[in-house]
């Protein structure tokens, strides 16, 4: 093989190999934790900082639940608005935070499924399932389903 085709092939090569690298799922594991407890559990579930939800949840955002046979969706700003009524009711935050158990985080490229418990006085109350997808900016939740204990 000559030196120009053989350099070419070495290019290519590395080429594929770059192009075809995605990120280490493991090594995204601890930045997805950390927005589902920035914006999920602290933000929405314990009522805090409406800004910071904001800037880790899309405006895209649905909650899809299974009332009956029917799907009812809660949008994002829906959700917001309900914790700032209970804010108003309950100054001092909610009577008992919540705290997640997380059962798997499955990053594939861009995209992931994380898949933990939410507990209120150590009792399991629901299983969540919350979708990401990550932009320039970072990861940012944009959709959850759950199954109510």
């Amino acid at each position: 093989m000559n030196k120009p085709l053989f350099f070419l092939a070495v290019a290519l090569i590395s080429f594929q190999i770059t192009a075809g690298a995605s990120t280490d799922p493991a090594s995204e594991t601890g930045e997805i934790k950390k927005v589902i407890e920035k914006a999920y559990i602290d933000g929405l579930q314990n009522w805090g900082d409406t800004d910071v939800i904001r800037q880790y949840v899309v405006p895209e955002f649905v909650m899809l639940r299974l009332a009956g046979n029917e799907i009812q969706k809660l949008p994002i700003e829906t959700w917001i608005s309900n914790i700032e009524k209970q804010k108003a009711a309950y100054p001092g935050g909610p009577p008992y935070p919540a705290t997640a158990k997380y059962l798997d985080i499955d990053v594939v490229g861009t995209a992931a499924m994380v898949k933990f418990e939410l507990h209120r006085q150590g009792q399991r109350q629901f299983t969540d399932y919350v979708a990401l997808y990550k932009f320039e900016d970072g990861w940012k939740i944009v959709g959850k389903t759950f199954y109510r204990h």
